[in-house]
């Protein structure tokens, strides 16, 4: 178009995109004045009342309500009732069993399994001192149970050790620097009580572990398919 600010390359392409033409009309810059919101509209009005027993004045509503009402009731949605319940552990896993992470930050990794949670999760550990997989949950629907089991008979799991151990507390957020993006030293430090935990439970893992050969060097070892393995030919 003649003397237009945004003239046209082709039928359908403008030379200024969207954004760039709103900043080239300054639209932007127009100040938005608010409209004041109107008052709601009184619902009764107080009336006054003759006689002397009778108080004076009454509360009348403005708008009368219906004299006739449906002969059946309106349908409304059924409200629901559904109540979380967390899904049955698989008869294939049992305490000791070693199960191959599928999923997560240690995907590939095999795990010894502990017990169940309350919410249905699964607590294993690697142990942390043989492939460095600390106490966590996991999804049963994201491991694969092997044959391989671990006596975890003397294996004690501190009853402390559930569901609320591994939420993350809130933390007040400040402004981010520079120099408290890249210093090492401002990672947050693990709990002292973790760590102990750790260790408790690892010190016995580790001494049922090694009564049985090779099983340490199977735990290190990670899973992983090669080409022309078929994985539900696979026998775990």
């Amino acid at each position: 178009m003649a003397g237009s600010k945004n003239p046209a390359l082709i039928p359908g392409v403008a030379t200024l995109s969207r954004s760039a033409a709103t900043k080239h009309k300054g639209i932007f810059k127009l100040k938005k004045t608010p409209t004041p919101k109107p008052a709601p509209a009184a619902t009764t009005t107080v009336k006054k009342v003759g006689g002397a027993k009778n108080g004076g004045s009454r509360i009348v509503p403005n708008a009368q309500r219906p004299k006739f009402y449906p002969a059946e009731d309106v349908p409304l949605l059924k409200k629901t009732r559904k109540t979380l319940r967390p899904a049955a552990t698989r008869a294939s896993i049992t305490p000791g069993t070693v199960l191959i992470l599928v999923a997560g930050r240690f995907a590939g990794k095999r795990v010894v399994y502990l017990k169940t949670l309350a919410s249905g999760l699964l607590l294993v550990s690697g142990p942390f001192k043989i492939n460095g997989v600390p106490l966590r949950r996991v999804n049963q629907a994201f491991v694969i149970a092997t044959s391989a089991k671990v006596d975890v008979s003397g294996v004690k799991v501190p009853a402390s050790i559930d569901d609320a151990y591994f939420k993350a507390g809130k933390e007040a957020k400040g402004k981010a620097t520079d120099a408290a993006l890249f210093d090492a030293a401002a990672k947050k430090p693990v709990d002292a009580q973790r760590v102990a935990d750790q260790k408790s439970v690892d010190a016995a893992l580790v001494a049922a572990i090694k009564k049985t050969p090779l099983l340490k060097a199977y735990l290190n070892a990670s899973f992983a398919l090669t080409k022309g393995q078929a994985p539900h030919l696979l026998k775990f």
